[in-house]
């Protein structure tokens, strides 16, 4: 019955009810929380920033939103195509979400002799959230990884590294003062793709192609493959893990 009407029902509803589903089971929004959403420009945390604003009234709980944007030294240009910050300001206010910038030289760290990929990139970005969420006093970040992330972390982490682990869909540092939630985790791709189209943004947004040929799109092919990109079979996946 739930899968029938989840396929019938409007992509906001679906969205609404999945990200409600993913802060009530994991208890990732308290009362008074100060939340710092994690906006990279793309597809992912644009729809999350749009949820995290849309169900305020719904979730009856009190909690602050302030969105801000890493513009690493090669953001905005011809070399990647991540929303221009004029636009993603403006869609930020939209929805009613403060919005901050921070300029991070990510390719500038490099140590000399290595390449640009996405683990240094994200460790990077990562570092600088949580920094100026312990200097603003916010005790939750808030990131945009979806159900189809979490499923691929973990294969990449079996088979690369021999480890049982994935993203957290809540985490708790022991020595920060502030928690990492993914309220999208029981979204998938497909169904971000297609809140973002309904809501207009899809053109203004994209990815990062540093990552166009990394391990995480061939992971996908073999978890395609693996189970056909079955919705209900990706969801026993991740209750597994």
């Amino acid at each position: 019955m739930a899968n029938r009407f989840l396929r019938r029902a409007d992509i906001f509803v679906i969205a609404e009810k999945l990200c409600t589903k993913a802060i009530m089971e994991y208890k990732l929004i308290n009362e008074g929380d100060r939340i710092l959403i994690g906006v990279s420009g793309g597809k992912d945390s644009a729809v999350l920033a749009w949820l995290l604003s849309r169900l305020r009234p719904a979730l009856k709980i009190n909690y602050e939103l302030t969105a801000v944007h890493i513009n690493a030294d090669f953001d905005n240009t011809a070399e990647t195509g991540i929303i221009k910050k004029p636009d993603l300001s403006a869609m930020m206010s939209e929805w009613d979400i403060p919005f901050a910038e921070l300029d991070v030289p990510v390719r500038g760290r490099l140590k000399a002799g290595r390449k640009m990929n996405c683990y240094w990139c994200s460790t990077q970005r990562r570092t600088e959230l949580l920094k100026y969420a312990i200097d603003n006093n916010f005790s939750k970040i808030a990131l945009g990884h979806h159900l189809d992330d979490i499923i691929e972390t973990f294969f990449m982490n079996m088979t690369n590294k021999g480890q049982l682990s994935a993203m957290p869909v809540l985490l708790a540092y022991n020595k920060y003062p502030v928690s990492i939630i993914r309220p999208l985790a029981y979204l998938e791709e497909k169904q971000i793709i297609t809140c973002a189209s309904k809501l207009g943004i899809l053109g203004v947004t994209c990815s990062c192609p540093f990552g166009s040929n990394s391990e995480r799109r061939v992971t996908r092919k073999k978890i395609a493959d693996f189970c056909g990109n079955d919705s209900a079979e990706k969801r026993r996946i991740l209750a597994a893990i």
